[in-house]
């Protein structure tokens, strides 16, 4: 992975303080129902938060190019390989109910009409 390093001036403003307002419009935005006093420990949770990264950000200024992980990071995993799969009979034979030769499960939905 090529880390992105941005012109030391250009880095990040990050601001320290959210309002409640603002919170209120990030719920909305997030379909979130939140009470009133939600809005006022959330706004107080993320301007920790945001004052957080901030005092980060500080000490990151410089030399140091931006990272997502402390150490480097290898791929794991097993290269894809094409394996045969279950016949339909098989598949089938493991299912709690079948109709018409599909998997047959209960309706989570009403009729849409």
């Amino acid at each position: 992975m090529v880390p992105i390093v941005l012109p030391p001036k250009k880095r990040f403003a990050f601001m320290t303080a959210i309002t409640r307002d603002e919170v209120a419009h990030l719920a909305r935005l997030s379909r979130l129902a939140l009470d009133e006093s939600e809005l006022d420990t959330l706004a107080a949770q993320l301007g920790d938060i945001l004052t957080a990264v901030a005092k980060v950000q500080e000490v990151a200024q410089g030399d140091i190019p931006p990272s997502s992980h402390a150490l480097p990071l290898t791929n794991v995993y097993r290269p894809d390989e094409a394996r045969p799969g279950l016949a339909h009979d098989q598949a089938m034979a493991g299912a709690p109910a079948v109709e018409d030769q599909r998997f047959r499960v209960p309706r989570i939905l009403g009729e849409e009409g």
